[in-house]
């Protein structure tokens, strides 16, 4: 597997057009804490996803472990998560670093199977 990190700040999103139709699957990590910027971001995934309505899709809900970030299913509401399609496989993980920062969360490891199982199966 090959993984590229394009990020979401204004400068990356040319790139965007460039390797998003040679993806089988998007990852898309957003702010659990970051209220405001969620508008944004549902504009953007809904960008994104729109020409390839088969593109499975994974979201990080980042920062969970922050006192004020968003609760999953606050962040699938923002995301409009549910007017990404009937046919697209769609997967909403809850993400935070754990409490020393060198373990792999349970989630991580959670999601990190699941990619696997999506790429074995393509």
């Amino acid at each position: 597997m090959e993984f590229l990190e394009i990020g979401g700040s204004e400068p990356f999103r040319a790139y965007w057009d460039m390797y998003l139709p040679k993806v089988w699957l998007l990852i898309f990590v957003v702010d659990s804490a970051d209220h405001s910027r969620l508008p944004e971001a549902r504009r953007y995934l809904h960008q994104l996803i729109a020409p390839n309505p088969g593109l499975p899709l994974v979201v990080f809900a980042n920062k969970q472990d922050l006192e004020d970030a968003y609760h999953i299913t606050d962040i699938h509401d923002a995301l409009a998560l549910s007017e990404v399609g009937n046919e697209r496989k769609l997967f909403l993980f809850g993400t935070q670093v754990t409490e020393n920062g060198s373990e792999i969360p349970s989630t991580m490891q959670d999601a990190r199977d699941l990619i696997a199982h999506l790429a074995a199966n393509m």
